[in-house]
């Protein structure tokens, strides 16, 4: 998902996103929903949290922060 997506759902939210690298914002838009904020922690892609609006880029991401 591209930042200017997140940033309308942040904005959708009220978080002030100002800044805020896109680890950190998904982070708290996860928090916001009442999700886990586990965004990026996917390792060898397995998760159970099938439904998840970012997995795809979570996968993506995982792969860079490890």
């Amino acid at each position: 998902m591209i930042m200017q997506d997140i940033k309308v759902i942040a904005k959708h939210h009220g978080i002030k996103y100002s800044k805020m690298p896109k680890l950190k914002l998904i982070k708290t838009i996860q928090l916001t929903e009442g999700n886990f904020d586990c965004f990026a922690s996917a390792k060898d892609s397995n998760c159970d949290q099938a439904v998840c609006s970012w997995r795809d880029d979570c996968f993506t991401m995982a792969k860079k922060v490890a």
